[in-house]
């Protein structure tokens, strides 16, 4: 069932900006062979459909999460033209390599040379780009003296799917940061909305010992009904309609879900950015690293009205609308 609310856009005036964007990708690069795109079983063909994917990077035993996290970081640092002490606050979006203790961010803090940084850990799986961004714009806007955050997701989602299976030929590992930044002449956030189902916690799993990742058949109509429903919602709070969006970067999950969201919330199909064919599913990490490669690129430019939505095992889904500066 649909959301409905009447409140306006919850960050629309509180001078949160995106600022600076980086990304790691791991030296290996693996080619999928031609043949690997067809589809496997019923269910792979239900949730996969053909694989599309080409290529994908696979991280080696020093490509850890903090490792990756750090490089990205440090990206998006420069990019947005501070130090790595200016930042307050750093939030890690990690699902895919948990550790018990310690936590990745505050190692992340201590590679990028801010070891006594407050840093800390996220979940939500492939939503936690957006619920890191809503954390850290929080934690900007709660904190007077704060005036910038660091978002960074790192996920080695290679290491989630069973050797052999044809999940292994879609997911990937890499690292996507920006730099949120809190200024009175800057307004990029619009809305943020999230939500979490457990009722559906099924949908997608990964149960101990091994972790792998297994999915439902019903998958596709899940994140499709789910993605559809928070891009109407973060839109319909803004009083923005969809033909005022330059650009849909979506969380990629298969290309079975990128077709039906397109068609269902009639998005043309340049106007929807993922990096899937190349890149693969990165998990959290696969927006900010298509916003860090499209604005290097110059097809992304300031003041371009963006919609990302996502959806994440567990079950989560959400969107987040805002411009870049």
């Amino acid at each position: 069932m649909a959301k409905t609310s009447t409140r306006g856009p919850r960050w629309a005036d509180a001078g949160i900006a995106l600022t600076g964007f980086g990304l790691y990708y791991p030296a290996e690069m693996i080619a999928n062979e031609a043949d690997s795109t067809e589809t496997g079983n019923d269910i792979d063909a239900r949730v996969l459909g053909n694989v599309s994917v080409r290529s994908r990077h696979r991280s080696d035993d020093t490509e850890t999460i903090p490792f990756m996290a750090a490089e990205a970081g440090r990206q998006a640092i420069k990019d947005a033209g501070i130090e790595p002490a200016d930042l307050d606050v750093i939030v890690l979006s990690n699902w895919t390599t948990p550790a018990y203790t310690p936590d990745h961010g505050p190692q992340t803090a201590a590679l990028l040379g801010i070891p006594e940084t407050f840093a800390f850990d996220v979940a939500g799986a492939c939503v936690g780009f957006l619920h890191g961004v809503q954390t850290a714009a929080a934690y900007l806007r709660a904190a007077p003296e704060t005036g910038y955050a660091l978002v960074v997701c790192s996920e080695q989602f290679s290491r989630r799917v069973r050797p052999g299976s044809r999940g292994e030929l879609v997911c990937s590992d890499a690292a996507g940061a920006v730099v949120l930044t809190k200024s009175a002449d800057q307004h990029g956030l619009i809305d943020i909305v999230l939500h979490s189902d457990g009722s559906r916690a099924d949908v997608i799993s990964a149960r101990p010992p091994k972790g792998w990742v297994r999915s439902k058949e019903s998958l596709p109509d899940h994140a499709a009904a789910s993605l559809v429903e928070a891009c109407a919602e973060v839109l319909g709070h803004s009083a923005v309609s969809m033909a005022d969006v330059d650009w849909v970067v979506p969380h990629p999950g298969t290309d079975v879900v990128h077709r039906r969201v397109r068609q269902e919330l009639e998005v043309p199909e340049e106007k929807f950015v993922v990096n899937f064919a190349r890149r693969g599913n990165t998990s959290s990490a696969s927006i900010p690293i298509v916003l860090a490669e499209e604005m290097a690129a110059g097809r992304f430019r300031p003041g371009d009205l963006v919609l990302s939505p996502a959806i994440g095992a567990g079950w989560y889904y959400g969107a987040m609308l805002y411009r870049l500066c």
